[in-house]
């Protein structure tokens, strides 16, 4: 009987101190800020801080999306009210045509074809890089591999504009076949591929995937290939989509390298060719070929952001 009635209290006890205990840790971590818990039961500390969050967003935004939106609202707008008005919203009507003029005149649709293969090229070696070699060093882990790695780390450290010369010297005189990739658009993407950043980004998320899994394909007679297109890849669409977005982004506004190893302008892209026609261009049609060329890499980014980001790894991992 004695028995009994002790053992009855006891799970309400344990109920207790576990609801304690979580209301401890969670007041605790509330307190980590600037203002604890107890301070925002005040309504107006509370609702300040709420203020103060809205207008650090708003300003971001603003700082964000200002420059563009003038961009924007410039592009189509003529010459002489942006120099003497450039904050007013079109005070003498809008300029659609500059849009079509910028894409004609300036035959944006031949700099748009450089950058977009560029562009593709780079993505495409990048990609193929970094998840073969995020793929060695965290899966299937070689005996010199964390040598290996800490090598791919150092070449972060190395400024670019000293690698400049030497990967100049190098598509001049194609080691083994001594071939020149001066002027063709295999000099301007293929340097991009050895991007230690990709590497330790992809190697970085591999280590994170779930072992059961990988090991189970094994067990299944999964060989290093199958492992690496079936298994690792389809779990890794989120780190893909990081690393394609930078990759696409990155090679969209380079200038010096495109300047360097593409002398001819018709295979010249839009961050290189562009520059070179401001001093001969109205600042209206300018304006909209810059409006024009921000406008595919924006929509790429949105695009490419909810298309893999948004899936997660769950999904992969319970099909």
């Amino acid at each position: 009987m004695s028995a009994g009635l002790w053992a009855r209290p006891l799970p309400r006890v344990g109920g207790k101190r576990k609801a304690v205990s979580k209301a401890a840790s969670s007041e605790s971590s509330d307190s980590r800020g600037l203002t604890s818990a107890f301070e925002l039961r005040h309504n107006g500390l509370r609702w300040t801080r709420r203020a103060v969050h809205i207008a650090l967003l708003v300003f971001l935004v603003v700082g964000a999306l200002g420059p563009l939106l003038w961009l924007a609202r410039a592009a189509i707008t003529p010459t002489q009210d942006t120099l003497r008005t450039p904050m007013a919203f079109w005070p003498h009507g809008i300029a659609w045509q500059n849009l079509k003029t910028a894409w004609v005149d300036l035959d944006l649709k031949l700099y748009f074809k450089n950058t977009l293969i560029i562009a593709l090229g780079s993505w495409a070696t990048q990609m193929l890089v970094a998840t073969t070699a995020g793929y060695a060093l965290s899966i299937l882990r070689p005996r010199y591999g964390q040598i290996l790695y800490g090598a791919v780390l150092a070449t972060m450290f190395v400024p670019a504009v000293v690698l400049l010369v030497p990967l100049y010297l190098t598509v001049l005189n194609l080691p083994i076949s001594h071939t020149n990739l001066v002027n063709t658009y295999w000099a301007a993407f293929l340097p991009a591929g050895a991007s230690a950043f990709n590497v330790a980004v992809v190697k970085r998320f591999f280590d994170n995937l779930p072992r059961e899994v990988i090991d189970a394909a094994r067990v299944d007679g999964a060989g290093s290939f199958r492992l690496f297109w079936y298994v690792v890849l389809p779990m890794s669409r989120p780190v893909l989509g990081v690393v394609s977005v930078f990759a696409v982004l990155a090679a969209w506004k380079d200038f010096i390298w495109p300047l360097i190893v593409l002398p001819d302008p018709a295979k010249q892209p839009l961050s290189v060719r562009l520059p070179s026609l401001a001093p001969v261009t109205e600042l209206d049609i300018f304006l909209a070929a810059l409006l024009i060329s921000t406008v595919v890499p924006i929509a790429f980014f949105v695009i490419f952001q909810r298309f893999f980001l948004r899936g997660g790894l769950d999904g992969a991992v319970k099909g």
